[in-house]
């Protein structure tokens, strides 16, 4: 693997990349424990976690991470019940969260099955009981779509003006559906931003988002840098041919 910057992280393959985020995963998870006694993590759905998933689901990753002292939440969903299979809790669930010994009430997961907006209140107030009035997350995993939208912050739509909320139900008029999100202020709050993009189809969207000008609305992904943490990108090197 080859870094091309101090923040790109070019992987040979999506399995190597996957291993790299799973390492990075275990050593924030380790050390937060070690510095501060928990772990606040949040992963998000889609294709890219999955191999992630897997790989913490089994030895020796495993074993590596306090599970006890973890506590997992969601950078998005969509509004689907948790059992649903557009769920991104259910993926976590079964690939990840169900084979490891995390304790079930340090799993907090948006309720996709409210009404939007509902859910989204939900969970701030679940976010600040668990975390305080300012969360910082020791670990914020996100993916990033074709269109360069990152959790449920899509080109274009209301979420990327909210400067208060930490989690809100956003309409993406593209898809014309309402989606639960963490908020730009959350993620550029966190200690460290993991930024996973694998395949070439994501390798237009990596070029725009790492090389093309700087436009937050159309390109959703560039506002996640953390103020005062590190913002990594992993990527491989399909996604990484148009650097």
């Amino acid at each position: 693997m080859l870094p091309c910057s101090s923040d790109v992280l070019v992987c040979r393959n999506a399995e190597a990349a996957a291993q790299e985020t799973a390492d990075h995963f275990v050593c924030a998870a380790t050390r937060s424990v070690a510095e501060r006694g928990v772990f606040h993590v949040a992963v998000p759905g889609g294709s890219s976690p999955r191999a992630v998933f897997q790989l913490l689901a089994s030895q020796p990753y495993a074993s590596l991470v306090p599970w006890d002292r973890t506590t997992v939440f969601f950078t998005d969903e969509r509004c689907v019940p948790p059992d649903h299979e557009q769920s991104n809790y259910r993926l976590a669930n079964e690939l990840l969260l169900s084979k490891v010994p995390i304790p079930s009430e340090n799993v907090h997961r948006f309720a996709g099955e409210l009404p939007p907006i509902e859910a989204a209140a939900e969970y701030e107030q679940t976010l600040r009981h668990i975390m305080g009035e300012r969360p910082t997350f020791d670990l914020i995993l996100l993916g990033m779509g074709e269109d360069t939208h990152t959790a449920s912050l899509f080109p274009n739509t209301p979420a990327l003006d909210e400067t208060r909320k930490l989690a809100v139900a956003n309409y993406v008029r593209a898809l014309d559906v309402h989606r639960l999100t963490l908020t730009i202020p959350v993620i550029k709050g966190a200690r460290r931003v993991l930024v996973l993009a694998l395949g070439s189809a994501k390798a237009r969207a990596v070029n725009k988002a790492l090389r093309g000008e700087v436009n937050e609305r159309l390109h959703p992904v560039q506002s996640v840098a953390p103020t005062k943490g590190r913002l990594l990108w992993i990527v491989d090197q399909e996604a990484a041919a148009d650097l």
